[in-house]
């Protein structure tokens, strides 16, 4: 890791800190949110419709090259869906947010796993003692009877995987599509599990609409656009490391 930063220019490791911060930052702030009673999928679904919203003027609904599509498919439902679902769940179920932004850590090994199974990527025989130490160490401090379906690291280190595959597409054609899938997706799952929509929708309040458009304009858009960039200059496994520094954040909010 220290021999990952000292191989940095100034201008990248800046974004990266400023990653983990929006990162760290978007625990407590969906936590405030939930505790305003804002239900915890409908608030994944229109974090992802602000997301889209703001970025259709710069998308205009461009389809990617055929070879880029079963990649943006997976991206969008790993991002869009899986991850920002899991992490309100978790966050409602759970009366304090160390642990899940602990457990989120587990992101980590498995992007770096899945690096080396999708992308053939090369993983040195320390980095492999490093993902099964990692794996052993934050499931113990992780784990929780009430949690133990959390799949966020999973679905979180598989999308950093399908983004690299995606780096030579426009950043704001990735996370429209994401937006967009995530939205809809979600917006239905709400339907079904939480309920009358229009009338929740109706419920939220200003203070919350302001917790969910922090969520979708600093850490959606800018955190997630700025990694894009650099996914264009590193590999998974030389960037994704550092997402070790984002719980520092987070647990400090």
């Amino acid at each position: 890791f220290i021999f990952n930063i000292y191989n940095l220019p100034l201008k990248h490791l800046s974004i990266l800190i400023f990653i983990m911060i929006a990162h760290g930052s978007a625990f407590p702030v969906a936590k405030l949110a939930l505790n305003n009673s804002v239900p915890p999928i409908l608030m994944a679904s229109l974090r992802m419709g602000l997301v889209c919203l703001i970025l259709v003027p710069f998308w205009k609904f461009k389809l990617p090259e055929k070879k880029y599509l079963k990649s943006l498919v997976f991206f969008s439902f790993s991002m869009g869906v899986f991850v920002y679902a899991f992490m309100n769940l978790s966050l409602f179920n759970s009366s304090i947010i160390a642990p899940i932004i602990l457990g989120s850590q587990l992101a980590i090994p498995f992007g770096i796993l899945a690096s080396a199974l999708i992308l053939n990527e090369n993983i040195s025989k320390n980095k492999w003692i490093l993902i099964f130490t990692s794996f052993l160490g934050i499931t113990i401090i992780f784990f929780d009877p009430k949690l133990t379906e959390n799949y966020l690291g999973l679905f979180f280190g598989l999308a950093q995987v399908y983004s690299r595959q995606l780096k030579d597409l426009p950043t704001s054609m990735i996370n429209a599509s994401t937006g967009l899938f995530g939205f809809i997706i979600l917006l239905i799952v709400s339907f079904f599990l939480e309920g009358n929509v229009i009338y929740n929708f109706t419920q939220i309040n200003y203070d919350s609409w302001l917790l969910i458009s922090y969520q979708a304009i600093i850490v959606s858009l800018c955190a997630h656009l700025l990694m894009f960039y650099l996914y264009k200059f590193y590999t998974v496994g030389r960037i994704f490391p550092f997402y070790s520094l984002f719980p520092i954040f987070g647990i400090i909010l």
